[in-house]
C-alpha cells in the first residue's frame, strides 16, 4: 500500500482479524515497511487513547514464540533420562513447543509436574524447539504420588515411577499396610519432613507393579488423564434411554456395514457403496458414510458435554480404554451395533471413475447396520476365503466397496499424500496381564478402504461448512519448517539423494525421495529423517491446510464417540444445515480457538501416554532377556549417545556414549551424527547394529544396550593420545610428589 491506512480501515481490519491484531500483522496487511511504521505506531496510540482499541501486553509479541523467561511444567522423563517441559500458559495458535531442560550441578532435582521459572532459547534441527535453563523452582502443583513402596525398619520410602522424581518417606502409621515392592498411590503431607525427605501418606495400594492393570494406570497417573467419571455425568448418561422425536431421514433400508478391528470397543462409522446409475458418470460410484449422532445424546453445556470436552478424546491402552464418554454411550447408545436402529449423521458422495468427488449431500437420519465385520475377515473374503459372517454381503456390499476404493486409489495417486509406511506395534497380553508378544499390525486393503472413505467424508464436511460460512475446527498439518527441511536435505544429500530446492515443497517431492531410497540400505534413514522433519498436526479455527494428506480443507467428522473435535463438527453441520436446535451454540463458537488448543493438548497427552505404556510393556517383555543379543538399527543420535530400535519387537533403547570405548565422540548437529575424534568412526541414523541387552527398568520403560557391531564392524578401541597439557599435568604431579616426599623425609630425620 502506497500510503498509510485511515483509522477506519485499521479498525475494520482489526474487527475482521481479531487474532492478528498486533502491530507486525497490521503492518504486513497494509504493506507498511521501514520508517513508515513509526507513523502507524502513532495512529495505533491515538486509537488506544480514544478508547477504540485496547493495547495489551501480548498484542505486540509473537504469539507462537516462547518468552525468553517462561514458566514451564516438567513432563515425563524419557528412557534416557532427558527432562522435557511444556509452557504453562501457551497462547499460540500452533501446538505448544517442547523444551529440553539443560541442567547444571547446582540446579534442584526436578520431577514430573514440577513448575520452574526458566530462561528459554530457540534451537534448530532438533525434535524439541527450545532449550531451557532453570532460574528457580516454583511451588509444585498439588497431585498424588505414584511409586513403589520400599519397606524399612521404621516405616518406608516411596520410589516414584518418574526416573528423576524424588523419594518420599512414610511413617508406619501412614503406610496403609503396604508391603515391600507394592505399587502405591500417596499424597504429600505438607511441610513435613522425615530424615530430610518429604513425608507422604499412602491412600491406595495398587499392588504388583507388573500386574495386569499397573502399566496403564502408571501412564494415566503420570500424564494426568481423567480416569473416573463424576457421579452427575454417570447419572446423566443413565437417564438417556429414548430417541427424541426429530424430523429424521429413514436410511434403515440401506445395507450399511461396520468394518473395524476385531477387538474394537466402539463402532462409530458404517459404510455402503454402489455403482452410479447416472449414464453421465460411467464407471463412477456413490459412497455412503454414516457416523453415530453423538450430538443427539450429548447436549451443549450438559455435564456429559463438559466432561467430554475436558477429556478431549479417548485414550487406548492394551488392557483398557479411558473413554471420552461413559460406556452407556460409547459402548451402547452411540455405537452402531448390528441389527439395531441408531441415529446418525450421514453423507452421500458421488465420485467419478478417477476417484474425484463430484458432489455430496448430508442427512440426519436413522440407520440399521446389517453386519458388524472386522478387517481380517473382510480381506480374506475378497482374497477367496469367505466365512459365514461375510458371505451374505460379499457381492452386494463388500465388492462394491472395493470397486469404489479402486477409484479412490487413482485420486490418491494424483493427490500424492505423504507415503510414509510406518509399522504400528500391538501388545498382546495373557489373561494375567503379562506380555504375550509384541507384533506389528498387518495393513490390509480393508484398512486402507475404510481410511480413504473416512478421509473423503472429512473433506466433504470441511467443504460443506466452508460453503455455509460456518465456524469449524480445521485439522491442520503444516509443512516442515525451513530448518527441518534443510536438515532433511543435508541427510538426503549425504546419502546420495537429492531433494528439490528453491521451489514450493510438495508431498510428491518427499515421496520421490522415499521411493528412490526404498530398495537400498538407507531406506530407514531417509524414512526416519522425513518423519522427524514433519510438524505435528493440530486443531485450529483457521485453515492452513493439511500438508501430509495434500488437502486444502480438512476436518475431523468421523469419530465423535472418541474425539471432541468431531462432536464440534457435527454440531456445526446441524446448525448450518438446519438439522435441529442442538447444534453449535454461539458461546461455544466464540471459544473455538481455546477449544482447539485444549483438544490439541489432550490428543498429544494421550499419544505420549499410549507410547509410554507400550515402552513399559516392551521393557517388561525384555526384562527376562538381559544378556541376549539382538539385531536393530540406529534410530536416534544425541550428544549423550545413540538409540537402537530392535527389528523384531520395535523396542528402543539407548547406547550411552560412555560405553563406546576410549575414543572421544563429537556430536554433529548439522548431520545428526557422532564421530570419533581419533578413529573417525561415524554413527548415524539407519545403520545396522548388533547389541546386547544390558539393563531394563520395566517400571520406567527404560532399556539400555551395549553395542557389539555397527554395520558389521566393531567399535574401534582407540588408545587416547596424551596431549602436551596432559604430560605437563603429570610432570607437575610428579614434582609435587617429590617435594612432599623430601619434606616428609626431612621431618623424619629431624
Amino acid at each position: 500500500m502506497s500510503k498509510l491506512p485511515t483509522k477506519k480501515q485499521i479498525l475494520d481490519w482489526i474487527s475482521e482479524n481479531p487474532k492478528k491484531s498486533n502491530k507486525r500483522e497490521i503492518s504486513k496487511a497494509f504493506g507498511i515497511k521501514g520508517a513508515v511504521r513509526i507513523e502507524l505506531k502513532r495512529i495505533l496510540k491515538e486509537l488506544a487513547q480514544e478508547g477504540k482499541i485496547e493495547k495489551k501486553k501480548k498484542t505486540f509479541e509473537d504469539p507462537n514464540q516462547l518468552s525468553p523467561v517462561s514458566i514451564l511444567q516438567m513432563m515425563a522423563s524419557t528412557s534416557d533420562g532427558d527432562l522435557f517441559a511444556r509452557p504453562v500458559d501457551w497462547q499460540g495458535s500452533q501446538p505448544e513447543p517442547i523444551v529440553l531442560m539443560v541442567h547444571s550441578s547446582s540446579d534442584p532435582a526436578l520431577g514430573y509436574g514440577d513448575r520452574v521459572l526458566a530462561k528459554t532459547s530457540l534451537v534448530y534441527g532438533e525434535q524439541h524447539q527450545y532449550e531451557g535453563r532453570i532460574i528457580r523452582l516454583l511451588n509444585k502443583p498439588s497431585k498424588n504420588i505414584l511409586g513403589v513402596y520400599k519397606e524399612l525398619s521404621e516405616g518406608g520410602r516411596i520410589h516414584p515411577i518418574e526416573k528423576s522424581g524424588r523419594e518420599w518417606r512414610v511413617e508406619i502409621s501412614d503406610n496403609l499396610g503396604a508391603k515391600d515392592g507394592e505399587l502405591v498411590e500417596a499424597e504429600q503431607l505438607k511441610n513435613q519432613r522425615i530424615s530430610g525427605l518429604y513425608a507422604a501418606k499412602i491412600i491406595n495400594i495398587v499392588g504388583d507393579p507388573s500386574g495386569p492393570r499397573a502399566v496403564s494406570l502408571i501412564a494415566i497417573h503420570q500424564h494426568g488423564i481423567p480416569n473416573q467419571f463424576p457421579k452427575e455425568v454417570l447419572q446423566e448418561s443413565e437417564n438417556i434411554n429414548f430417541l427424541e422425536a426429530l424430523p429424521r431421514d429413514d436410511l434403515t433400508k440401506i445395507p450399511f456395514v461396520t468394518i473395524d478391528p476385531s477387538d474394537a470397543r466402539d463402532h462409530d462409522d458404517a459404510v455402503y457403496a454402489h455403482a452410479d446409475e447416472d449414464p453421465s458418470n460411467q464407471g463412477g460410484h456413490v459412497l455412503w458414510v454414516a457416523i453415530a449422532d453423538v450430538a443427539h445424546f450429548v447436549k451443549p453445556g450438559s455435564a456429559l458435554d463438559k466432561e467430554a470436552q475436558k477429556r478431549g478424546n479417548s485414550t487406548y491402552f492394551a488392557d483398557r480404554v479411558v473413554p471420552m464418554l461413559p460406556d452407556r454411550l460409547s459402548g451402547d447408545l452411540c455405537s452402531i451395533h448390528e441389527g439395531v436402529e441408531r441415529p446418525c449423521l450421514a453423507v452421500c458422495m458421488t465420485i467419478d471413475k478417477s476417484g474425484n468427488k463430484l458432489k455430496q449431500t448430508f442427512y440426519r437420519g436413522n440407520i440399521k447396520s446389517v453386519a458388524s465385520l472386522n478387517y481380517e475377515e473382510v480381506q480374506k473374503a475378497i482374497d477367496g476365503k469367505v466365512n459365514e459372517s461375510v458371505r451374505p454381503y460379499l457381492d452386494k456390499v463388500i465388492r462394491p466397496l472395493y470397486n469404489s476404493y479402486t477409484c479412490l486409489k487413482k485420486s490418491k495417486e494424483t493427490r500424492q499424500p505423504l507415503d510414509l509406511d510406518l509399522p504400528e506395534r500391538k501388545v498382546e497380553l495373557f489373561k494375567n496381564g503379562k506380555v504375550k508378544k509384541i507384533v506389528f499390525k498387518e495393513r490390509f486393503d480393508s484398512h486402507k478402504l475404510i481410511e480413504e472413505f473416512m478421509i473423503l467424508a472429512n473433506v466433504a464436511a470441511a467443504e460443506e461448512l466452508f460453503k455455509a460460512k460456518s465456524e469449524l475446527l480445521y485439522r491442520v498439518h503444516e509443512e516442515p519448517t525451513p530448518e527441518k527441511l534443510k536438515a532433511l536435505r543435508e541427510v538426503a544429500q549425504s546419502a546420495g539423494f537429492n531433494l528439490a530446492k528453491g521451489q514450493v515443497l510438495r508431498t510428491s517431492h518427499l515421496n520421490d525421495l522415499l521411493a528412490k531410497s526404498k530398495q537400498g540400505e538407507l531406506s530407514e534413514l531417509i524414512s526416519m529423517t522425513t518423519l522427524r522433519s514433519m510438524s505435528q498436526a493440530y486443531y485450529s479455527r483457521e485453515n492452513f491446510g493439511h500438508f501430509g494428506l495434500a488437502l486444502k480443507k480438512y476436518t475431523h467428522f468421523t469419530s465423535p464417540i472418541r474425539r471432541y473435535s468431531d462432536l464440534i463438527i457435527h454440531r456445526a453441520l446441524i446448525s448450518a444445515l438446519g438439522f435441529g436446535s442442538d447444534g453449535l451454540h454461539e458461546m461455544d463458537a466464540e471459544k473455538l480457538e481455546e477449544t482447539a488448543q485444549h483438544i490439541s493438548n489432550t490428543e498429544r497427552r494421550s499419544m505420549v501416554a499410549e507410547r509410554d505404556t507400550i515402552d513399559r510393556y516392551l521393557a517388561a517383555y525384555l526384562s527376562e532377556k538381559v544378556g541376549n543379543e539382538f539385531e536393530g538399527k540406529v534410530s536416534g543420535v544425541a550428544k549423550f549417545g545413540f538409540f537402537v530400535r530392535l527389528n523384531d519387537s520395535g523396542a528402543e533403547g539407548i547406547v550411552p556414549i560412555r560405553t563406546l570405548g576410549t575414543d572421544y565422540y563429537h556430536y554433529d548437529l548439522r548431520t545428526n551424527t557422532l564421530k570419533g575424534s581419533q578413529s573417525g568412526h561415524i554413527i548415524s541414523l539407519g545403520q545396522k547394529a548388533i547389541v546386547r541387552l544390558k539393563d531394563v527398568d520395566p517400571l520406567a520403560g527404560g532399556i539400555a544396550f551395549e553395542v557389539l557391531t555397527i554395520d558389521d564392524k566393531k567399535i574401534p578401541n582407540i588408545q587416547r593420545k596424551r596431549t602436551s597439557k596432559t604430560i605437563r599435568r603429570k610432570v607437575n604431579r610428579n614434582k609435587m610428589g617429590s617435594v612432599k616426599r623430601k619434606k616428609k623425609e626431612k621431618r623424619s630425620s629431624g
